[in-house]
């Protein structure tokens, strides 16, 4: 019961915090195919996207564009998020 209690605590600190957790903008792997460096701080071209975009599987495009919708998670990720639903035609 203690354990209950401590992981539905975290998880109301959480969501009070605003700290959110890691998803699919969160994982290097994933996020990658559209930066040209290692460091991501640099996006590709919009065409450069648009080919990664359309080479990732519906599942995680799903997702992408849910946590890019989602302003807790898509606040550290602002910019990508905004050239993405650019290119999805969300804009």
């Amino acid at each position: 019961m203690k354990t209950k209690t401590a992981l539905l605590s975290l998880l109301v600190a959480s969501v009070i915090t605003g700290t959110a957790f890691a998803g699919i903008l969160d994982e290097p792997k994933m996020m990658a195919h559209f930066y040209t460096d290692k460091t991501m701080k640099t996006m590709k071209s919009d065409a450069q996207m648009k080919k990664a975009w359309a080479k990732m599987s519906k599942k995680n495009q799903a997702a992408m564009m849910k946590e890019c919708n989602d302003a807790a998670m898509s606040k550290p990720h602002a910019e990508f998020c905004a050239k993405l639903n650019a290119l999805a035609g969300h804009a």
